[in-house]
């Protein structure tokens, strides 16, 4: 809980002024009143929670100050954060590793979310872990993006396939996934080029990827999860949609929730898709990146420190 609690703490003082006002100042100690209300009711909108849960959390905070009119913040963050973790009851993704020999786990997502960022700290996460494992440097669209995770790989001392800007990312992830049987990986992480969920012929390139994983290993990909930049707020969810319907996800990473006022997207994301979080990035070091928990998640939002 330190952790979580303590990086995405720091990473609300950096917010827009109405996020820092009604989760700074309206959960201080002090009793509520009906402007904070209303401040608070703006602020959750502004980081783009969605309407349904917004109305839930208000209403019953509302509830519980008609009955107290000497409620205080305090309490009010508590009724908050316990809407907050009910409503992403079932978000928490766990992975369990030994199913498969090895476990593919692919990462798509548009070019900017952090993706290729998040397969080094993802590989670097399971290996600490206990676990042997390849990456399958498949994001030849990108120029810089063969560079950028072989310094990683170098860096964490993971084992990495890759080929050279242009090549065909599907072949790539079958050099990857064969050479993660013939050394006896435990888990290959697959970080797949970046594509605008709006451009057809990108998508139509992923799709080739997942019919090449899956004929190469019928059960495979075992978890195919979208990385999400937390600070495109409500757009991240139409994102969501689309990679779905290409390349079927079973999870989510949400990045660089450190430093944006719109992380709310995420139980969006969950509430429409009920696609299950797995990872959040809080920061820019390999230990950054937290597997995401709801009652951390919601107590954080509301300033609520269990330590």
């Amino acid at each position: 809980m330190r952790t979580f609690f303590k990086k995405f703490k720091d990473g609300l003082k950096r917010q827009t002024p109405t996020f820092q006002k009604a989760f700074n100042g309206i959960f201080a100690a002090g009793k509520l009143d009906d402007a904070a209300l209303d401040q608070l009711e703006e602020a959750l909108y502004t980081a783009d929670f969605g309407h349904e849960t917004v109305e839930e959390i208000i209403e019953e905070i509302k509830a519980a100050y008609k009955a107290d009119k000497e409620m205080r913040g305090e309490d009010a963050a508590k009724i908050g954060a316990t809407v907050l973790a009910r409503v992403l009851e079932g978000a928490e993704g766990r992975v369990e590793v030994g199913q498969h020999k090895p476990e593919v786990i692919c990462l798509v997502g548009v070019n900017g979310s952090g993706k290729t960022t998040t397969s080094a700290k993802l590989a670097h996460q399971y290996q600490n872990d206990g676990y042997s494992i390849l990456l399958g440097a498949c994001d030849t669209f990108r120029a810089a993006a063969n560079e950028q995770i072989k310094h990683w790989a170098e860096r964490l001392k993971i084992d990495i396939v890759a080929s050279h800007h242009g090549a065909d990312s599907a072949a790539v992830a079958f050099d990857a996934l064969e050479a993660a049987k013939s050394r006896s990986r435990d888990i290959v992480i697959l970080d797949t080029a970046g594509r605008l969920h709006t451009k057809g012929n990108l998508m139509k390139e992923l799709e080739k990827m997942h019919r090449v994983i899956k004929k190469q290993e019928p059960s495979a990909p075992h978890h195919s999860w979208l990385v999400v930049d937390g600070s495109l707020g409500s757009n991240s969810i139409e994102q969501a949609r689309v990679f779905h319907k290409s390349f079927p996800l079973t999870g989510l990473i949400i990045t660089k929730l450190d430093g944006t006022s719109r992380g709310g997207a995420l139980v969006g994301i969950y509430r429409e898709l009920k696609l299950p979080i797995y990872f959040v990035g809080l920061g820019e070091q390999p230990d950054d990146l937290q597997p995401f928990s709801a009652k951390n998640y919601s107590n954080a939002i509301f300033g609520i420190s269990k330590e």
